[in-house]
C-alpha cells in the first residue's frame, strides 16, 4: 500500500551540483518501485512521512511555469530521485505537464527512467530539439528484476521500449545502473540492445544506509556464496571490485566502437 499525497512547490527546476548536469527536475517525491538498492531512499529523512522509502509518494504541484530561456543551452536531467514515469503518472501527468513545458526548449534534456509508461510521451518527444531517453537495466533475468525491482516495468518491457523509441527516431541509452556485483552482466546486456540503442551508461552499486542493510540481507538469502565478496566491497572498502570492471567495460566498449559513458570505478 502506499500512501499518495500532494506537495505545493516554488518551482519543478532546481539548480544542481552534480558536474555534467545543469538543472533537475523531479515530478515526485519517493518511488513507487521500492528497488532494494535505490540510493534515493536517504530522502525519506527530508520528509514528513514515517512511512519506508517505496511506500509513500507526493504528487508536486505549482502554478509558476518552467522558464525555458533560463535553461537554454542547459542540460536538464528528469530525474534524479524519483522515477518520472511511475505507476501514479497515469493518473497525475505531472511529467506530462513538464514534458508540454519543455517541447520548444533549446535545453538538453535528458530523461531516465524504468517505465514503459515514457512511451505516452513519444508524441512530445519528436517535437523536441534536444531529447534523450535513458532505460535502465541490471538485470535480463526476469526473476532477479522481480526481487530486486518490485514494482518496475519488466526487462520485456523495457527492451520493447527501447526499439519502439529507437523506431520514432528519439536518442535512446541503455543505463546499466546499478552493476550489481556477480550478477550484472554487462556484456550479455549490450548484446541484447546493440541494435536499439544509441549509447551506454555505466554506473556501479553504491550501498549507504537502511537500504545497505536491505540489499546484503538479499545477496545473503540468495547468493550466499557471494557473501565475501560483497563484504570486501562494501564493508572493508575495497576499490578493487570496481576499478577492475570498470577496465573491462572501457576495454570492451572501445574495442567494439560503443558510444558510452562509464561512472562504475571505485568504491
Amino acid at each position: 500500500m502506499v500512501t499518495v499525497e500532494t506537495t505545493r512547490v516554488k518551482d519543478y527546476l532546481n539548480k544542481t551540483k552534480l558536474r555534467t548536469l545543469d538543472y533537475v527536475i523531479n515530478p515526485y517525491v519517493g518511488c513507487p518501485h521500492k528497488c532494494l538498492y535505490c540510493y534515493a531512499s536517504y530522502m525519506s529523512s527530508f520528509s514528513k512521512h514515517k512511512e519506508e522509502w517505496g511506500e509513500f509518494i507526493d504528487v508536486k504541484h505549482t502554478s509558476k511555469k518552467i522558464n525555458t530561456f533560463k535553461i537554454k543551452d542547459k542540460k536538464v536531467m528528469i530525474s534524479t530521485v524519483t522515477d518520472p514515469y511511475n505507476l501514479y503518472e497515469n493518473k497525475y501527468k505531472v511529467t506530462r505537464n513538464i514534458m508540454e513545458q519543455l517541447v520548444k526548449s533549446d535545453a538538453y534534456i535528458t530523461i531516465v527512467t524504468k517505465s514503459k509508461l515514457v512511451l505516452r510521451d513519444i508524441d512530445l518527444f519528436k517535437k523536441m530539439k534536444h531529447v534523450e531517453i535513458a532505460i535502465s537495466i541490471s538485470t535480463l533475468d526476469e526473476n532477479t528484476k522481480r526481487k530486486i525491482e518490485l514494482n518496475s516495468s519488466s526487462v520485456k518491457e523495457r527492451l520493447e521500449t527501447l526499439k519502439l523509441l529507437k523506431q520514432n527516431g528519439i536518442k535512446t541509452i541503455v543505463f546499466i545502473s546499478p552493476i550489481i556485483p556477480q550478477i550484472t552482466d554487462f556484456k550479455r546486456i549490450i548484446d541484447a540492445t546493440k541494435d536499439i540503442a544509441d549509447e551506454y551508461w555505466f554506473d556501479k552499486l553504491n550501498l549507504r544506509s537502511s537500504f545497505k542493510t536491505k540489499m546484503l540481507r538479499f545477496i545473503n538469502e540468495e547468493y550466499p556464496i557471494y557473501n565475501s565478496i560483497y563484504k570486501d566491497i562494501y564493508t572493508d572498502k575495497n576499490s578493487i571490485y570496481f576499478d577492475n570492471i570498470s577496465k573491462e567495460i572501457d576495454n570492451y566498449c572501445l574495442k567494439n566502437n560503443i558510444t558510452y559513458k562509464n561512472f562504475s570505478a571505485g568504491t
